[in-house]
């Protein structure tokens, strides 16, 4: 298709066709692609390959073993005692991520993983690590291979409900910039997580190009990874994407093996991004699709949206017979940008309300820590 069509250049945005080996092909036939090949996807295909690498590369993450077999996974969850986390190894969409806070859980999550099959083949091995205390932070590097720049820090919800409560789901909602994050810390995430894991997998002949997400926790012994992502992040880039000053394809173009990374950054406009995700019913669970969504008034036009600092991301809808309808468990991210994250957050709650549908549902908390930090609101 991009012979075809005249493309020169390419940006991969999902992660299973990063972890088939698409932008290997691109590559081999001469086309431009933003994104690694599939040896370093397996940074975020292989939960396992990814723990194990940081564990040879003396990178901070939770304890874990990984496991083929129900009986022993088991035996391991209740050495560590709960609360403690049961992930697929493999690519989940975003649902393979179970935390534990009882026995009768790690039960659960076990079965779900080797007997019902929830998740197919990416439970064909689990990792069972320890739970991490601490608040979560997601940072977002881009790789030329040999120099690596770093995005804002953002923050995502990935509870379903409100009070960080609720099975984990791709993410309810997320916030940019993280004001605990300040040049010392940012420059320490890149120090002992970021270059060593990068440096690993060039040791081991993937080298890394494109974005690098890690999912962090910040506990009292400092930063910790929580997991990987080899692409932007879904709520994260919805968040961040709006600040960004500088323009976004010379950026993609220099994160390639044939770009020019070193001493480059990305330039960002004052003030604060929210996203809020609506979610069909049920989500992440079973759910309904096919429900008409109805975006009224000003927000139906871009001109009026820009004017709002408001952007409606469609993340899973569908036409039918000209109406808008769900078509997936995450429907709709709403985002806004203020001159802070109130006001952001007052701006994309303020059209969440606005959009009609009788099947979404939504966290009415998100940037929660950040409001709390600065004083304003109380949760």
């Amino acid at each position: 298709a991009a012979d075809r069509e005249g493309v020169d250049f390419v940006v991969v945005g999902p992660e299973a066709p990063l972890a088939a080996g698409l932008a290997d092909a691109l590559r081999d036939a001469g086309i431009g692609v933003f994104g690694p090949g599939r040896e370093a996807a397996r940074l975020e295909a292989s939960k396992a390959f990814a723990k194990e690498l940081m564990a040879e590369a003396g990178v901070p993450t939770a304890r874990f073993r990984t496991f083929e077999e129900r009986d022993a996974a088991a035996r391991w969850a209740a050495e560590l005692g709960v609360p403690c986390v049961i992930k697929a190894s493999g690519l989940a969409a975003g649902k393979g991520a179970l935390v534990c806070r009882s026995s009768v859980e790690v039960a659960d999550a076990l079965e779900a993983c080797f007997d019902r099959r929830e998740f197919g083949a990416a439970g064909d091995v689990v990792v069972v690590e320890e739970f991490l205390e601490g608040e979560e932070l997601s940072m977002i590097g881009l790789a030329d291979g040999e120099s690596l720049v770093s995005l804002l820090p953002s923050q995502d919800h990935k509870a379903a409900r409100d009070g960080d409560r609720g099975p984990n789901t791709g993410g309810m909602g997320a916030y940019a910039p993280v004001s605990i994050v300040g040049p010392e810390l940012r420059d320490r995430i890149l120090r002992e997580i970021f270059r060593p894991v990068r440096a690993a997998l060039e040791e081991a002949g993937a080298s890394f190009t494109g974005c690098m997400y890690a999912g962090l926790v910040l506990t009292d012994a400092g930063p910790k990874v929580l997991e990987w992502n080899v692409r932007f992040g879904d709520p994260e880039a919805q968040a961040l994407l709006p600040l960004l000053e500088s323009d976004l394809l010379p950026l993609l173009r220099s994160a390639t093996p044939e770009g020019a990374l070193s001493g480059g950054a990305a330039s960002w406009r004052p003030g604060a991004c929210v996203t809020v995700v609506m979610a069909s019913e049920g989500y992440p669970g079973a759910y309904e699709t096919g429900a008409e969504i109805r975006i009224p008034g000003p927000l139906a036009g871009p001109d009026a949206l820009e004017r709002e600092g408001v952007v409606v991301f469609h993340a899973g809808t569908s036409r039918e017979e000209g109406r808008l309808v769900t078509a997936g468990g995450r429907v709709l991210n709403v985002t806004a940008v203020g001159d802070d994250v109130v006001e952001a957050r007052s701006r994309a709650y303020d059209a969440v309300e606005r959009i009609e549908c009788d099947t979404l549902r939504w966290r009415t908390d998100i940037a929660w820590r950040e409001v709390r930090r600065m004083g304003t609101a109380a949760f």
